[in-house]
C-alpha cells in the first residue's frame, strides 16, 4: 500500500527561535505500509534515565545562533509533510536561524522508531509524535519531559479536554496536544438511498440492518469495509465498538480486565457476525485505514469508519469513482450510548535527550497554535474550541464539523498504561484469531486476560 504523502523524509527547512524566558514568563505569568512485527519492542527505562525529567532549565540558544532540531513525524492521517512545510514557514517568518529536519514514518513504524532512537538515551530526535496510550511507557522509559509548567495558559483553557490525553500522564503534561482525530461514520449516500435509506445509521444495529439492504439490492457484494488488520487500526475499531456497546474501559482501577466481558466482548461477537453474514468484505482482515479510503474511493462499498482525513481522500474528483456521493456522520452508539469515539489524539513531545528542549518546545506550540491548525482543517480537525464557532473555519464542511462537536463528547481512550504495546500486540492477534473463526470471541479474549499479570510485571 502506497502512502499518500509519497516518499518519506528529506525535508529540510530553515526556521529560528526567539527567547524563551518572555513566552514562559507570559505564559506562565499547549494502517499505513509497514506492518507491525507480532511483538512491537516496548521502552525499558535506561538506567541512567529519570522517569520524569523535567524540563531543562537552560537558556534558549541566542537569537541567531544555528540550530537544528529533528523531529520524528507520522506520514499517514492528519497533517502531511506538506501541512508541516507551511506551518514551518510561517514559523520561519520570526525565527530564521534554526533548521527544522523532519522525518516521516508511517504510523505503525512509529513506536518501534522512537523506543529504538531514544530508549538508549542517546536518541537523535528532538520532538517525537506521541500517541494516545504511549505516554505512561515513555516517562517510564525516561524518553519524553515533564512541561508541566511550560505550556502556556491558552492551551490549558481553550484545548478540548480529550485531546490533553495524549499528552498526559499521572496528572502531569509530557507533550504539546496536536492531532485531535477520532474515527467517523462515512457512507455512500446514493448507495444507501437506492436502498431506500434517507438517513445515516445511528446505531449499530442500524448499521447492520443497512448493510442487508444494501447487500439485497445486488449492487455491491459486501456493503462494509473496515480497517482489521492486525495492527492498531483493528484495536481502534474494537475499542470504538465497544464503548458503544457500554465497554468503555479496557481495565478497571486494579488493573484487573474489562475486555473480554460487556462491551467489549460484545463488539467482538458483533463484528465476527457481520462477517458471517456477508457483510463485511473478509479482506478487511488484512486492510489499514489506507485501504480502505481506496476501497470506498471504487465505488464497491456502502459505509466505513476512519479517521477525519478519509473524508476528503474518498471525495477527491482526482483518485475516486464516488467523489461528491461520500457523507460523513457521527459514529453509531447503541442503547443508551448516543455516540462514541476511539481517542486518536496525538502530541508532540520534548525528549530527554534533546540540546535544545526549549526551541523544541517553542516549535511544538507554534505547530500547535490555534492559527496553525486552521491552516489545514480538510485534513485533521483543529482541537481549539472556538475554532468550532469560527464560521471562517467550518464553512467548507460544517456537516464534518457538526458530527465532530457531537462525537468529541463521547470519546475513548486506550488505557495509558505502560504495558500497552504489549497489550495491544496480543489483543490484535487475539482479535483476528476470533474473526478468522480460530477461537471463539469468548476464548480470544480470555486468553489475553490471562496473560495480563505477565504485562504488568
Amino acid at each position: 500500500m502506497t502512502n499518500r504523502y509519497g516518499a518519506r523524509g528529506g525535508l529540510r527547512i530553515r526556521a529560528g527561535v526567539v527567547l524563551m524566558a518572555a513566552a514562559f514568563a507570559a505564559a506562565g505569568c499547549s494502517g499505513s505500509s509497514a506492518t507491525p512485527s507480532a511483538a512491537q519492542p516496548s521502552a525499558a527505562a535506561p538506567a541512567s534515565a529519570s522517569a520524569a525529567a523535567p524540563a531543562s532549565a537552560a537558556a534558549p540558544s541566542a537569537a541567531g545562533e544555528a540550530i537544528t532540531l529533528h523531529v520524528l513525524l507520522m506520514k499517514q492521517a492528519a497533517y502531511s509533510d506538506t501541512d508541516v512545510a507551511a506551518m514551518t514557514a510561517a514559523f520561519n517568518v520570526d525565527h530564521p536561524n534554526i533548521t527544522i529536519v523532519p522525518e516521516f514514518v508511517a504510523y505503525d513504524a512509529l513506536h518501534d522508531k522512537i523506543v529504538t532512537a531514544q530508549a538508549g538515551g542517546g536518541g537523535v530526535y528532538d520532538l517525537i509524535l506521541v500517541d494516545t496510550p504511549w505516554p505512561a511507557e515513555m516517562v517510564k522509559a525516561g524518553i519524553i519531559t515533564d512541561i508541566t509548567d511550560k505550556i502556556p495558559a491558552e492551551f490549558s483553557t481553550g484545548v478540548f479536554d480529550a485531546a490533553w490525553t495524549a499528552a498526559k500522564y499521572n496528572g502531569k503534561i509530557y507533550g504539546v496536544p496536536w492531532i485531535n482525530d477520532t474515527k467517523f461514520f462515512f457512507y455512500n449516500e446514493k448507495m444507501l438511498n437506492n436502498a431506500g435509506i434517507t438517513a445515516a445509521p445511528k446505531t449499530w444495529d442500524e448499521v447492520e440492518a443497512a448493510a442487508k439492504a444494501v447487500k439485497a439490492k445486488g449492487e455491491v457484494k459486501y456493503p462494509i469495509i473496515s480497517s482489521w488488520k492486525q495492527a492498531e487500526a483493528v484495536i481502534c475499531e474494537w475499542t470504538q465498538i465497544a464503548a458503544a456497546m457500554g465497554g468503555s474501559e479496557f481495565v478497571d482501577a486494579q488493573g484487573k480486565p474489562l475486555f473480554n466481558q460487556g462491551g467489549g466482548l460484545a463488539a467482538l461477537k458483533f463484528m465476527k457476525k457481520l462477517i458471517d453474514e456477508g457483510l463485511v468484505d473478509p479482506a478487511s482482515l488484512s486492510s489499514t485505514e489506507d485501504d480502505v479510503n481506496t476501497a470506498m474511493s471504487t465505488g464497491q462499498y456502502a459505509m466505513t469508519l476512519n479517521w477525519t482525513y478519509g473524508l476528503s481522500v474518498m471525495n477527491d474528483p482526482k483518485a475516486s469513482k464516488v467523489a461528491g456521493q461520500i457523507k460523513v456522520a457521527p459514529s453509531p452508539g447503541e442503547g443508551s450510548v448516543t455516540t462514541s469515539g476511539v481517542n486518536g489524539g496525538m502530541s508532540l513531545a520534548v525528549t530527554t535527550t534533546s540540546k535544545h528542549p526549549a526551541e523544541a518546545l517553542q516549535y511544538a506550540l507554534f505547530l500547535a497554535s490555534e492559527k496553525s491548525q486552521e491552516m489545514d482543517v480538510a485534513n485533521a480537525l483543529p482541537m481549539w474550541k472556538a475554532s468550532f464557532d469560527n464560521a471562517d473555519v467550518t464553512k467548507n464542511n460544517p456537516t464534518l464539523f457538526a458530527a465532530a462537536k457531537i462525537q468529541f463528547s463521547g470519546l475513548v481512550a486506550r488505557p495509558v498504561v505502560p504495558y500497552y504495546t504489549k497489550l495491544s500486540n496480543a489483543l490484535q492477534a487475539a482479535i483476528q484469531e476470533a474473526l478468522l473463526g480460530k477461537k471463539t470471541p469468548e476464548q480470544a479474549l480470555n486468553d489475553v486476560a490471562a496473560q495480563l499479570p505477565s504485562f504488568q510485571q
